[in-house]
This record gives structure tokens, C-alpha cells and sequence, in this order.
């Protein structure tokens, strides 16, 4: 499970951080944070420091591990849409073929181009939706047919010709209605959730053709429909012998080379859990990935390390096929402090849930918490990043083995580096709440998302009466949101609490409470504006799991009031005791539907209180994000690692065109 960044408003200038940290320590010269605005997107250069503090083998190994992440990439192009990848081909070799192409439309395909870099493919991560190129398909045709002529190299099938592979794929690319959601949990009366969504996991195949089947790879598969029936397509390599290939398996067996040569230079806990991961990524046997997890987990002390795989299960509107992703980060030991206090006296925090007892684990186990520097995200965590981690997912694993939560802080340091704070001032009731926004807002913002990740997801257990069975499986396709939500409120139940002075991890938690309250009210407000002109539903569990607490406070407390003043809305806190008695009453109800499997309590939440949009309201914040020129996302470019004499240098490309163009292989990339 992850946190995503509740706000990221950027101004259209460049932002400049003064005397910021050089790429590996002391203060050099000013950064460039924010790169480029892409119509709503905003393109933010990631920097890692302390990379030079690393041993030879910390960097080879850290080298290795990010070739894994870029070799896989493409794992999850296809795993959004079928047409992706033959997509960025024609449109990346259009931008590298370009001497004869107009230039009007050759600035429309390379914004087209960014904006399917940062999303990985033609769906917007945040709404699903997909978007198309400013251009007309005549003038992209025009364009790919000079490009021809200067050498471009298309994704020809065979027997096609460039006509008949653009005309194949000019609806994908160009049909808004075609494929229009990459994952549509609500399609509407009499529609089918898996045939409305663009995906592949499932194909052919509807939520009543799954009736009565069950899946022996139920996270790595993808569901075909044939005539005889259901058929189970296994993501893996195979092993040259009894086991053969499945689905991606090229791409799998270049991400396993790179991780068999980080394993020669990794330290034994490492070793030990990507040879489990090799293992699985041959096999694709659900026992090998348990056995990963377990060695992941374990390997709690090591400096350098990864998240690779089939993980997040956001995509798939079922909740159950994993996204691939990988990341690569190494231990920042300067900010890891206040996660573990909070790791280690977990048990504290879970023996006063308001949830019933039966519902609180007796014994929290293995927490382990550290404040990481990210190296590269690619896949279902970048370049849209998230600012917080908590894995595994497997709740029988967190409760025999224990989990381990990051912080990004170099992600965290560049939201705000690039962040020019304008949306404190729009959306504030009045001057007072802005002032405790920018006097404790950072401080409660980043103490709120290292609780959300080490004691939120960490906490709460099955019910007894569950047995063989995933809560997951039991609630479907609300469980993500859902579990986001528990661990906010998690969180916001304990921000405020003297614990935390005590701990020495926060001086005024009463002050923090207020502005994180404040801030928490005022998100729900703001987020709409990443909500398009024509949508009246939310699709991103992360937004869904923000709108459902603010809302449900709202119809069932006396703690937020929905004010007007010059036409616009503002939703404001007014009463602090039941803001967290609400918190708590809510919590319980999440842990309680959470732990046994109450799928009715899960819809009722969800379809009351988080998914439909208030479409005048979405507007008006719209319209006033407009105004101040707020971007909706970010999308990161990333570090990378150059060889050297003496072992390896971190550079900034600072360009997302280069950087994208270099991992497809069509400029050189530094690796």
C-alpha cells in the first residue's frame, strides 16, 4: 500500500531552490526543481543526495538494481493498454525522426508525447481518462510518413504497412470514447467493470464469467476468455524446462539478469530475497513470492535496496492482478528517526484503537521504518511517484513477519522545492488557518504520512471467524480505498495525542492536529480540481479513501462547516474534539468492515460518501485552480547513474524527453 501527495501546486515559472544540497552533500548552487508545465501536469527534476557516501559495492549493486527498473518498464505500459506500446514507438520515433516533420504539429506530438511519458500510456493516472493528441490524424500521419522518409524505424506487424499500422491505431490514439477508462470501477447500470476498463488484465472476460472460478495466480495472471472456457495466462519466464514462459517473459528475463548481477554483489539478507524474487519470476508461483516477501521484510538493515515485482493492485478494478513496478532507494539515517520511535512502540498506538478488540493485533510485528532517497521509479511508481510505502500487502505476512514502511524524502523535498504555495491562500477560510498552514502544515503533513505508512497500514487484524480467505477478495473493488482510508484515519485519530510529545517525535502534537485537520478538510476540497469537465465520479482510491472521510465527518458530525463567501466554498473546521471523536467512530466501522470482508458496509461507504462528484462544486474549483495556475500531478524525472573511474556519479538529465527517449533506447541514456 502507498500514500500518494494530497496537494502539489506549482506555479508556471521556474522555481528555484536557494542554496540547496549539491548532488551528493553540501550546499553548490541553486536547483532546478520544476522543469516545464505540460498542460495540467507539472515536470519535476528528483535529486538524490548522499549517493557518494555509498561503498563500491552499495553503488554497483544500487546500478544493477536500476537497470532491473528500467528493463521492466514496459511490463506496465502493456498492462494499462494493448496498444501503448506501439504507441510510444510511432510517437518517439516521429520526435527522433523529425527533420521533415511541420513543426506545428511536431510541438503537438511532442506534448502529446510528455504527457503519455508521465501517465504511461494514453490514460491520465489520477482520472483513468484517456486523452488524445492536439493534432488531427491527418497531420500525425503526414508526420510519421516524413519521418519514415528520415529513417524512422515503426512497430510494423506483419504484412502491415505504415498506412495500415496507423490507421489500426488511430483509434486508440485519437477515439476518446474507445478504451476511455484504463479502469472503471462504477461503469453504470447494466455495464460490466472489467469490459468497460481499458487494462488487460481481463480479456473477453466479465465479472460473471468468473463466477465459480478460482485463480491459481491470482496476483501475476491474465484472464482470457476461449471456448473452452476461462484460461489463466501466468506472468513469468519460465526455466528453460519444465516450466514454460508465460506472458512477458522477454522482459521479465532482462529484469532477472540485472538482478542476478546485483545478487553477486549484495550483502546476504539481499541475496537472499532476490534469489526468492528470481526464483519467482521463473516459476510465477504464488508460494515463491511469499517466500520474497518473508526474505524482504527480513532484510531490515541493508542500506540499498529495491521494490520489484507485481505489487499494487490499484489498476485492476477487482482489486486483485498486480501492477509491475520497481523502485530503487538507499536509507537517508537522518530523517528515519521519528518512524522508528513510532515502529517501536506500535503496539502502544494499537492497543488504544477505537476498533473492537477482537479487531486489534495482540502482538505488532517487524516494523521497520526508514526515510529513503529514491534513484529511479519506474512502472506503477513513476514517473508519478508516491511520498510514502508500506509492503507487503499480504496481510497474513504482516501479521507473522511484519512489513516495512518508507518515507521518499528526496520525493518530499522536491514537492516542496517546486511548490509555490499558492493554494493556501485561495482555499483557507480566513488568514489564521493559512498562518497554521504554513507554520505546522509541512511538519503535520510529513508526521501524518510516516503514521499513515508505519502504524496505519500495519494495524488491525482478520476476524477469527475469516479463515482461508483475504478481506480483499470479500470486499472487491472498494478494499483499496478502503485500507487508504483506515490507515488516515489512523493517523488523524493519533496526530494530536501527547504520546507523540512524550516520544519526542512531535513538540505541540495539539498544533500539528489543528493544521493537519485543517489541511485534511481543505484537500478534499482542493483535489477536485484534478476531477475533468466530463466526469461525475471518482475513480483513484486515493481520492475516493480523502473524499469519503471528509464527507462521511461531514453528514455525521458538527466538526466541518461548508461555508460561502464571494461565491466560493470553503470547508472549515470548527470543532476539534469532534472532528477526532468522528475520526474514531469512523475508524472503528473501516477496521471492522476491513476485517470481515463486509462488502454491503464497503458500497455504502464508498457510493454515499466518495465517489459521486459534486459537478458545481468540481467547477468552482476548477475555475479557481485556473486562476492561480495550480497544476493537477507531477510527474518525475530521475536520477541516473554514470560509470566512472572510481565507481558511479548520480546526474540530473533534467529534461523528461531525454531521459525517456534514452531508456527506449533511442538516445543514449548514461546508462
Amino acid at each position: 500500500m502507498r500514500i500518494r501527495p494530497r496537494i502539489a501546486p506549482l506555479p508556471l515559472f521556474l522555481v528555484l531552490a536557494c542554496a540547496a544540497p549539491g548532488p551528493d552533500g553540501p550546499a553548490t548552487e541553486d536547483r532546478r526543481y520544476l522543469l516545464e508545465r505540460v498542460g495540467d501536469a507539472a515536470i519535476v527534476q528528483l535529486y538524490a543526495d548522499g549517493f557518494a557516501n555509498l561503498t563500491p559495492d552499495e553503488q554497483l549493486l544500487a546500478y544493477h538494481l536500476s537497470n532491473a527498473a528500467i528493463a521492466g518498464r514496459d511490463i506496465y505500459l502493456h498492462q494499462r493498454y494493448r496498444h501503448a506500446l506501439d504507441i510510444r514507438d510511432v510517437f518517439e520515433e516521429i520526435l527522433t525522426h523529425a527533420e521533415g516533420v511541420d513543426p506545428d504539429t511536431l510541438a503537438r506530438i511532442r506534448h502529446y508525447a510528455k504527457l503519455f511519458w508521465i501517465n504511461n500510456g494514453p490514460h491520465q493516472n489520477l482520472t483513468t481518462r484517456k486523452f488524445a493528441p492536439a493534432c488531427t490524424p491527418e497531420a500525425w500521419s503526414v508526420a510519421a510518413h516524413a519521418a519514415q522518409r528520415a529513417g524512422a524505424r515503426f512497430p510494423l506487424a506483419e504484412g502491415e504497412d505504415l498506412d495500415d499500422l496507423l490507421s489500426r491505431l488511430e483509434g486508440p490514439v485519437f477515439d476518446l470514447t474507445l478504451d476511455a477508462s484504463v479502469t472503471n470501477k462504477s461503469p453504470g447500470p447494466g455495464q460490466d467493470m472489467l469490459l468497460a476498463s481499458a487494462n488487460t488484465f481481463y480479456e473477453g472476460v466479465s465479472l460473471a464469467d468468473l463466477e465459480g472460478f478460482t485463480e491459481a495466480y491470482p496476483l501475476n495472471s491474465t484472464l482470457t476468455k476461449t471456448q473452452a472456457g476461462i484460461e489463466e495466462v501466468v506472468w513469468r519466464m519460465g526455466d528453460g524446462a519444465d516450466i514454460p514462459p508465460g506472458r512477458y517473459a522477454d522482459a521479465i528475463a532482462e529484469v532477472v539478469g540485472h538482478l542476478e548481477k546485483a545478487i553477486e554483489v549484495a550483502p546476504a539478507p539481499t541475496q537472499e530475497a532476490l534469489t526468492h524474487l528470481v526464483r519467482y519470476y521463473r516459476t510465477g508461483d504464488p508460494e515463491d513470492f511469499r517466500l520474497y516477501n518473508i526474505a524482504w521484510v527480513a532484510d531490515s538493515e541493508t542500506t540499498v535496496d529495491t521494490i520489484n515485482g507485481f505489487i499494487e493492485v490499484y489498476v485492476d478494478p477487482r482489486g486483485q492482478k498486480g501492477a509491475w513496478e520497481a523502485l530503487v532507494y538507499y536509507t537517508d539515517p537522518t530523517v528515519a528517526r521519528q518512524g522508528s520511535i513510532l515502529a517501536e512502540n506500535a503496539q502502544w498506538f494499537e492497543d488504544r484503537m477505537p476498533s473492537d478488540p477482537a479487531f486489534r493485533k495482540d502482538n505488532v510485528t517487524g516494523i521497520s521504518y526508514r526515510a529513503i532517497e529514491v534513484l529511479v521509479e519506474t512502472g506503477d511508481s513513476g514517473p508519478i511517484t508516491p511520498i510514502g510505502i508500506n509492503l507487503p500487502n499480504d496481510n497474513q505476512i504482516r501479521a507473522n513477519h511484519g512489513s516495512k514502511a518508507v518515507s521518499l524524502a528526496n520525493v518530499l523535498k522536491a514537492y516542496e522545492g517546486a511548490s509555490g504555495g499558492k493554494s493556501i491562500g485561495e482555499f483557507a477560510w480566513d488568514e489564521e488557518e493559512a498562518a497554521r498552514s504554513r507554520s505546522h502544515g509541512g511538519e503535520a503533513g510529513d508526521l501524518s504520512t510516516t503514521m499513515h505508512e508505519v502504524l496505519g497500514h500495519a494495524s488491525g487484524r482478520m476476524s477469527a471467524d475469516l479463515t482461508g480467505v483475504e478481506p480483499s477478495t470479500l470486499v472487491g473493488e472498494y478494499y483499496s480505498a478502503l485500507e487508504e482510508a483506515r490507515a488516515d484515519l489512523v493517523a488523524l485519530y493519533y496526530i494530536g495525542d501527547p504520546m507523540l510529545a512524550e516520544l519526542g517525535v512531535a513538540d505541540d502534537p495539539a498544533a500539528l492536529q489543528r493544521a493537519e485537520y485543517e489541511s485534511y478538510a481543505r484537500n478534499a476540497l482542493l483535489q477536485l480540481r484534478r476531477v475533468p469537465a466530463d466526469q461525475d465520479q471518482l475513480e483513484d482510491d486515493h481520492m475516493r479513501n480523502r473524499q469519503m472521510v471528509v464527507h462521511w465527518l461531514m453528514a455525521h458530525t458538527d466538526a466541518i462547516e461548508r461555508r460561502e463567501r464571494d461565491a466560493k466554498t470553503f470547508f472549515v473546521v470548527v470543532d476539534m474534539e469532534a472532528f477526532r471523536e468522528g475520526v474514531g467512530r469512523l475508524l472503528a466501522e473501516v477496521q471492522r468492515i476491513k476485517s470481515t470482508g463486509d462488502r454491503d458496509a464497503a458500497r455504502h461507504l464508498m457510493e454515499t460518501y466518495a465517489i459521486p462528484v459534486d459537478t458545481a462544486l468540481r467547477d468552482e474549483v476548477l475555475a479557481r485552480s485556473k486562476a492561480l495556475d495550480l497544476a493537477s500531478y507531477t510527474g518525475f524525472v530521475m536520477p541516473e547513474l554514470e560509470a566512472t573511474d572510481s565507481g558511479f556519479t548520480v546526474t540530473y538529465p533534467l529534461d523528461l524527453e531525454t531521459q525517456m527517449l534514452g531508456w527506449s533506447g533511442r538516445l543514449p541514456s548514461g546508462r
